[in-house]
């Protein structure tokens, strides 16, 4: 079983991707017009977005949102003007020159075989595939140790008609006999559950609709689930918060309406619910949320005692801390805090006497971030974080040490996953210039061989990555990796993508991305620095960047733009910066703090709008990250760094703002509001965009071709602004 320290729902860094655009009434279309070229220069002519006299008073405090109406998803005055900027956008991207040979690069660049981390039930083992270019990654099945070709279990490419539902998780029954699958449309962040019999590969009729945060707790002849109750008719998803998340037990065969109700809480709208059993399934443990503080509440209820029959025995009562059930030896719980440990320990609890005082420490907090552990074969595999790198650790249960876990190089490993008689497990091995492989690891023998290497169209040992430690506004050291060619020129000419997130106890760690490739063989450079507000070194790490120390995190990123800069990396002309969702907030009020910083910005499916955040879907669970405007000095410290409200008159970046028009995580309206400000605010040359994707949501489960479509967009822009031409060296 595998336990990570992450929060509840992370905003996710992905940026959205384009899809067809619906037919709108030319009566309803503000005056737009696409961007028409003349010889070496493109004319941009913005819609008149229209403004209303909307104002708010916080606390005395009188602020315009003369966008207001761009909230509306579902209005047509709002459809047209997405339409009327995507006809901008997409009319200006189809001009540059060297676009389609991006495109087409990108695509034989893709085109290589993918293998996910297999997990073993019972003798057969299960991994997901992308041949190269599948829309969606296939789930295949093969016998342990068998040389037979594997089969296909589920295609989700073949889950919709546009290949846009996407296979959002996999939940195997202990006796091996079942699967419950959850799928998700268009990027949503809503999920529907099914089940598969895994004797018969026959789908079941389970079918669990309006699930979210949730996973398939497995109990004898059924599961435990959390969900919303379904929308009244009419109710736009995006339009209001998800309130009074609960618990159900979904019995297999049976329909959803039968599901027995397991935890509510009436007197509490906001908060998530989730439950997790333990392998053995005698245990199910209940995380409560309540979207004010940053941790959870842990309750448990032995599902052996009928004496517990519908009552949960809490063990941790704060809601400061991040806790998470491990497993149980002997009756008693392995949990994974930072209760009294910022950089995390595993402690045992007696359910019967959970009061801290009796608390046995089996792993104590180290200097290292504990990033994630399993109990798997009588071991624990503990995944530390050193200076945003694995360190993997072998331990007995009671917490004696064995082994490290030897990796190729600096980079991230990730899995590690198995059952209490696991002999071997799987792990992923990844790094900037290290193509995604799959390793079988011996847990006795300490030994790793390689399962599924990848072949790639590219030598990684042409390139490099170093790690350097650079001084922010206060002093602070903050990492960053810095991936080139070999052989760089330190002449500060050199194209440079910063990308950053720096929040939500996130941690960036090395990744190979076949996208940013094409950027690094174009002689490109990627900075990824590990700004504060991240997990890379504990909690105290995170709390540095969350509110009111917000600001922390933008003077982090502003100080590695100037180090790139200092050091000859690049200069303002050729560098951009990037984000994504928390990511894109930290650029959009990065720009409205240095407009001068750097040449190009993409700040993708951001959160612009830091006094209405709250209002909109699960927006509530990050006020814990950044406080809310309902609150007197929390309105004051968002009101200085809000993108949406910082924009003045200026001279800005070359922007690409990108998002789609179903995003139920951060809703397109940030974005909406954002781009029309910007235009209005722009006094300088540099193009404003905002490329909206239709029909499509936050990322998750992006289509492989959407994917490459949005990167050569991205390369595209970012090259010529900066006056590059790609393939040219």
């Amino acid at each position: 079983m595998r336990h990570l320290t992450v929060p509840m729902l992370a905003l996710a860094s992905l940026a959205a991707c384009r899809s067809s655009q619906p037919a709108v009434p030319t009566a309803a279309a503000p005056d737009a017009k696409t961007a028409v070229s003349t010889p070496g220069k493109f004319v941009l002519n913005y819609p008149e977005t229209r403004k209303s006299d909307q104002k708010d008073d916080y606390f005395g405090t009188s602020v315009a949102d003369p966008y207001r109406w761009l909230e509306d998803p579902d209005a047509p005055e709002t459809k047209s003007w997405v339409t009327a900027e995507n006809q901008v956008t997409f009319g200006y991207l189809d001009q540059i020159p060297f676009r389609d040979k991006i495109r087409e690069r990108l695509t034989t660049l893709w085109n290589y075989e993918k293998f996910g981390i297999p997990q073993q039930e019972g003798n057969m083992l299960y991994f997901s595939k992308n041949d190269g270019l599948q829309n969606q990654a296939v789930l295949y099945v093969q016998p342990v140790g068998s040389d037979a070709a594997p089969e296909v279990l589920l295609d989700p490419n073949k889950f919709s008609a546009d290949g846009t539902t996407a296979l959002a998780g996999t939940y195997f029954s202990n006796d091996h006999r079942y699967l419950a699958y959850a799928t998700s449309g268009g990027g949503s962040d809503w999920q529907t559950l099914k089940v598969l019999d895994l004797k018969t590969r026959q789908p079941m009729s389970d079918q669990l609709d309006w699930v979210k945060v949730s996973g398939a707790a497995w109990y004898k002849n059924g599961f435990f689930y959390s969900r919303y109750d379904a929308p009244k008719a009419g109710e736009n998803k995006l339009a209001g918060k998800n309130e009074y998340h609960k618990v159900y037990y979904h019995q297999l065969g049976k329909p959803q309406s039968t599901d027995r109700l397991v935890y509510e809480d009436p007197k509490s709208a906001l908060g998530f619910r989730t439950v997790r059993t333990t392998d053995d399934e005698r245990f199910l443990a209940l995380y409560l949320t309540d979207g004010k503080a940053d941790g959870n509440r842990l309750s448990v209820r032995d599902l052996t005692d009928r004496r517990q029959e519908g009552t949960f025995t809490p063990i941790i009562t704060s809601y400061e801390f991040d806790n998470s059930v491990v497993g149980n030896v002997g009756g008693q719980l392995l949990v994974l805090t930072n209760n009294g440990a910022p950089n995390y320990r595993v402690v045992l609890i007696d359910p019967k006497k959970p009061q801290e005082k009796n608390w046995k420490t089996v792993l104590a907090e180290t200097q290292q971030k504990l990033e994630g552990i399993d109990q798997v074969g009588g071991y624990l595999v503990a995944s530390y974080l050193k200076d945003a790198s694995s360190l993997i650790k072998v331990y007995t249960e009671k917490g004696e040490f064995k082994h490290d876990v030897a990796l190729p190089a600096l980079g991230t490993a990730s899995g590690f996953s198995g059952k209490p008689d696991s002999k071997e497990v799987y792990y992923a091995f990844t790094s900037f210039t290290y193509p995604t492989t799959i390793y079988k690891y011996d847990l006795a023998s300490n030994t790793s061989t390689v399962f599924r290497a990848p072949k790639v169209d590219v030598d990684p040992q042409q390139y490099t990555t170093t790690q350097v430690f650079y001084s922010s506004k206060d002093g602070t050291k903050v990492p960053m990796f810095i991936t080139h060619k070999k052989g760089l020129k330190l002449d500060g000419q050199n194209p440079t993508y910063l990308y950053a997130y720096g929040g939500f106890n996130i941690s960036l760690t090395p990744g190979f991305s076949v996208a940013r490739m094409l950027w690094l063989e174009n002689g490109g450079i990627i900075a990824i620095p590990n700004l504060r507000g991240g997990g890379e070194y504990g909690e105290a790490w995170h709390k540095a960047g969350m509110t009111p120390n917000k600001q922390n995190v933008f003077d982090d990123f502003i100080a590695a733009a100037e180090y790139l800069k200092v050091q000859g990396y690049t200069s303002t002309e050729k560098l951009a910066m990037a984000g994504g969702s928390n990511g894109g907030l930290l650029v959009g009020a990065t720009m409205t703090q240095r407009p001068d910083l750097c040449k190009v910005a993409f700040p993708a499916v951001g959160v612009m709008d830091m006094l209405r955040y709250q209002k909109f879907t699960i927006g509530w669970n990050w006020a814990p990250e950044y406080g809310t405007s309902d609150s007197y000095e929390q309105f004051q410290n968002l009101y200085k760094f809000s993108p949406l409200h910082n924009l003045k008159p200026a001279a800005y970046p070359a922007t690409m703002i990108t998002t789609a028009d179903q995003d139920d995580r951060v809703v397109p309206a940030h974005s909406f509001k954002y781009a029309a400000a910007l235009q209005a605010a722009n006094t300088g040359p540099n193009p404003q965009l905002i490329r909206v994707d239709v029909n499509a949501g936050h990322g998750a489960g992006k289509s492989t071709k959407l994917q490459i479509q949005e990167w050569a967009d991205i390369w595209s822009f970012a090259f010529y602004n900066m006056g590059v031409k790609p393939f040219d060296k």
